[in-house]
Protein backbone atom coordinates (compact mmCIF):
# COMPACT_ATOMS: atom_id res chain seq x y z
CA UNK A 1 0.00 0.00 0.00
CA UNK A 2 2.88 2.13 1.32
CA UNK A 3 4.22 1.57 -1.98
CA UNK A 4 1.99 2.57 -4.35
CA UNK A 5 1.51 5.64 -2.64
CA UNK A 6 5.10 6.29 -3.49
CA UNK A 7 4.69 5.59 -6.92
CA UNK A 8 1.72 7.87 -7.19
CA UNK A 9 3.74 10.49 -5.44
CA UNK A 10 6.70 10.17 -7.64
CA UNK A 11 4.52 10.24 -10.95
CA UNK A 12 2.60 13.35 -9.95
CA UNK A 13 6.33 14.51 -9.03
CA UNK A 14 7.05 13.88 -12.82
CA UNK A 15 4.45 15.40 -14.23
CA UNK A 16 4.71 18.61 -11.88
CA UNK A 17 8.64 18.51 -12.67
CA UNK A 18 9.41 18.61 -8.98
CA UNK A 19 11.00 16.23 -5.85
CA UNK A 20 8.84 14.59 -3.49
CA UNK A 21 9.72 16.70 -0.96
CA UNK A 22 9.29 20.03 -2.55
CA UNK A 23 5.82 18.75 -3.60
CA UNK A 24 4.87 18.09 -0.66
CA UNK A 25 6.10 21.53 0.79
CA UNK A 26 4.28 22.93 -1.91
CA UNK A 27 0.79 21.62 -0.81
CA UNK A 28 1.48 22.93 3.19
CA UNK A 29 -0.41 25.96 3.96
CA UNK A 30 2.80 27.45 5.28
CA UNK A 31 4.63 27.55 1.39
CA UNK A 32 2.03 29.67 -0.25
CA UNK A 33 4.49 32.86 0.68
CA UNK A 34 1.43 34.70 2.11
CA UNK A 35 2.39 36.15 5.47
CA UNK A 36 -1.16 37.85 5.27
CA UNK A 37 -3.42 35.17 5.17
CA UNK A 38 -4.30 35.58 8.80
CA UNK A 39 -5.01 39.07 8.91
CA UNK A 40 -7.74 38.73 5.63
CA UNK A 41 -9.53 36.09 7.05
CA UNK A 42 -9.50 38.38 10.34
CA UNK A 43 -11.18 41.27 8.24
CA UNK A 44 -13.35 38.69 6.19
CA UNK A 45 -14.86 37.67 9.54
CA UNK A 46 -15.22 41.49 10.88
CA UNK A 47 -16.19 43.02 7.86
CA UNK A 48 -18.50 40.13 6.36
CA UNK A 49 -18.95 37.50 8.85
CA UNK A 50 -20.23 39.47 11.80
CA UNK A 51 -22.03 42.12 9.54
CA UNK A 52 -23.92 39.14 7.93
CA UNK A 53 -25.19 37.69 11.44
CA UNK A 54 -26.01 41.29 12.07
CA UNK A 55 -28.54 41.51 8.96
CA UNK A 56 -29.88 37.69 9.60
CA UNK A 57 -30.57 38.80 13.78
CA UNK A 58 -32.33 42.47 11.91
CA UNK A 59 -34.71 39.95 9.61
CA UNK A 60 -35.27 37.41 12.56
CA UNK A 61 -36.28 40.59 14.81
CA UNK A 62 -38.25 42.38 12.14
CA UNK A 63 -40.50 39.40 11.14
CA UNK A 64 -41.29 38.23 14.65
CA UNK A 65 -42.78 41.87 15.23
CA UNK A 66 -45.68 41.01 12.62
CA UNK A 67 -47.56 39.19 15.52
CA UNK A 68 -49.73 36.39 14.63
CA UNK A 69 -50.58 34.25 11.53
CA UNK A 70 -53.55 32.50 10.40
CA UNK A 71 -53.78 29.04 10.19
CA UNK A 72 -54.52 27.58 7.33
CA UNK A 73 -57.78 26.26 6.44
CA UNK A 74 -58.06 22.15 7.36
CA UNK A 75 -58.59 19.82 4.16
CA UNK A 76 -58.87 16.26 5.37
CA UNK A 77 -56.83 14.40 2.69
CA UNK A 78 -56.34 11.40 2.61
CA UNK A 79 -52.45 10.78 2.23
CA UNK A 80 -51.93 12.86 5.15
CA UNK A 81 -51.89 12.27 8.84
CA UNK A 82 -52.31 8.42 8.65
CA UNK A 83 -51.86 6.39 12.02
CA UNK A 84 -51.05 3.26 11.28
CA UNK A 85 -50.12 2.48 15.29
CA UNK A 86 -49.82 5.71 17.97
CA UNK A 87 -46.70 7.65 18.47
CA UNK A 88 -45.11 6.28 21.65
CA UNK A 89 -45.69 9.54 24.44
CA UNK A 90 -48.58 10.71 25.53
CA UNK A 91 -51.92 10.08 24.42
CA UNK A 92 -50.40 8.24 21.27
CA UNK A 93 -52.33 10.83 18.63
CA UNK A 94 -50.06 13.83 19.26
CA UNK A 95 -46.58 13.91 17.32
CA UNK A 96 -43.49 14.60 19.71
CA UNK A 97 -43.63 18.30 18.92
CA UNK A 98 -47.32 19.25 18.72
CA UNK A 99 -48.12 22.68 18.53
CA UNK A 100 -52.43 22.85 18.88
CA UNK A 101 -52.80 26.29 16.83
CA UNK A 102 -50.86 25.08 13.71
CA UNK A 103 -50.63 20.96 13.50
CA UNK A 104 -53.93 19.33 13.24
CA UNK A 105 -55.39 16.03 14.68
CA UNK A 106 -56.44 13.19 11.95
CA UNK A 107 -60.01 15.01 12.45
CA UNK A 108 -59.08 18.35 12.10
CA UNK A 109 -57.86 20.98 14.56
CA UNK A 110 -58.68 20.82 18.20
CA UNK A 111 -60.07 23.66 18.97
CA UNK A 112 -62.93 23.71 16.17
Amino acid sequence: MAAAAAVSVSRLSGLLGRSGAQLGRSMSSGAHGEEGSARMWKALTYFVALPGVGVSMLNVFLKSRHGEHERPEFVAYPHLRIRSKPFPWGDGNHTLFHNSHMNPLPTGYEDE
